[in-house]
């Protein structure tokens, strides 16, 4: 049987206590402090009581958020994989440079890939798919998205005149992308601290006096089709960055509007995209908690608890104009919102435009010191 050793602390100072026989009590080397047998273990059983009552409470907690997490999972119940008549009208696309999966309507020609450029796409056969449940119909046409990307160019003192010129620019497309839309309800609270600064002299000193307040807030938040766009093939931050859409124009889904496009197919489970759509729910919600902040100059979130009652999620298909093309061997790929004309995309840096403007930068800085200099000289 293991032997059980218990080493007691002085309460006073930490330090380690003994029992000594003359006096009959606990003593502490560092301190003096003495202390009866039963007093210090009478302590230690209270505070081991504590500790496993604090445990105990830690998994208890643990249990109900892992349980409340299974129970407000979010509700995929309503999607449909049925088709139906409108599965015989549609066609199947894949590209043997990227891996992307595209569909379209029997009428629609897929002639290259969207995403990187490859011309040869290969037919296939339609096969079983989520059917979504709205779509975005296109608002804007390719000329637009091409006056889109000229304004994109303007004010690019880096970028290089070939490239701006136009003759790298083969083709854009047209491309429904997938998006899961969760909807659900948010309970937030959040303590700010907010501050409130006056500045004023005192004889030969500029004071700065400041105030600090605790400001708490609270509220139920619900949201409505948080997009998560569903393709590994679109760079997330390029989905992020071309929002918002208007939803009010959202219908219920017809191949009616797909001829002349192309529609991704989504390859991003709803498991996958959840924790995207959790962290925009919890964000949107303290977002509208600190926006409700205003009376102070300064204000900043110390602390805060979301708790995510998950709702239903649908899935979407929303417009976006692609352009992909290539730059001394690189891929550049630019999106723009076919509803709204927002666009993004990374442009190439031309080199020699690049030093010609550092130099000129270390030169204006050489001038500055050298300037300084005589002065202290």
């Amino acid at each position: 049987m293991p032997a059980q050793i218990t080493n007691y602390k002085c309460p006073a100072c930490t330090g380690p206590l003994h029992f000594v026989g003359a006096s009959g009590k606990l003593e502490c080397d560092y301190c003096g402090s003495k202390f009866d047998v039963a007093e210090i273990e009478a302590m230690y059983a209270e505070q081991e009581q504590k500790a496993q009552e604090a445990h105990a409470a830690a998994e208890e907690k643990e249990a109900r958020e892992e349980a409340s997490q299974a129970d407000s999972a979010w509700d995929d119940s309503q999607l449909n994989s049925d088709w139906g008549e409108d599965g015989a009208k549609m066609k199947a696309y894949s590209c043997p440079s990227c891996g992307a999966e595209l569909i379209c309507d029997e009428t629609t020609a897929a002639t290259s890939c969207p995403y990187c450029g490859n011309p040869t796409v290969v037919p296939g056969q339609f096969a079983g798919t989520l059917k979504p449940d709205y779509i975005l119909p296109f608002k804007l046409d390719q000329k637009a998205a091409q006056e889109a990307l000229k304004n994109h160019y303007k004010g690019k003192r880096l970028l290089p005149k070939a490239f701006s010129s136009g003759n790298k620019i083969r083709e854009i497309k047209g491309v429904y992308v997938p998006f899961w839309m969760f909807d659900g309800e948010a309970e937030a609270q959040a303590d700010f601290e907010g501050t409130i600064s006056r500045e004023y002299t005192d004889g030969d000193y500029e004071v700065t006096e400041t105030d600090h307040f605790l400001a708490k807030r609270a509220g139920n938040i619900t949201f409505q089709r948080i997009p998560v766009d569903a393709s590994s093939k679109m760079p997330d931050a390029h989905m992020d960055a071309i929002e918002p859409f208007d939803y009010d124009e959202l219908k219920p889904f017809s191949t009616a509007y797909l001829p002349g496009y192309l529609a991704d197919k989504y390859d991003v489970s709803i498991e996958e995209c959840a924790g995207r759509a959790d962290r925009r729910a919890e964000n949107t919600a303290l977002g509208v908690l600190e926006h409700d902040v205003t009376r102070y100059q300064t204000r900043v979130c110390i602390s805060h608890d979301v708790k995510l009652h998950r709702g239903k999620v649908q899935y979407a298909l929303l417009p976006v104009y692609m352009l992909s093309t290539k730059w001394d061997g690189k891929d550049f790929l630019f999106a723009m919102n076919g509803q709204t004309g927002k666009l993004i995309g990374d442009l190439p840096v031309s080199k020699g435009k690049f030093w010609a403007w550092f130099g000129g930068i270390a030169a204006s800085v050489t001038a500055v010191l050298g300037t300084i200099l005589l002065f202290i000289l």
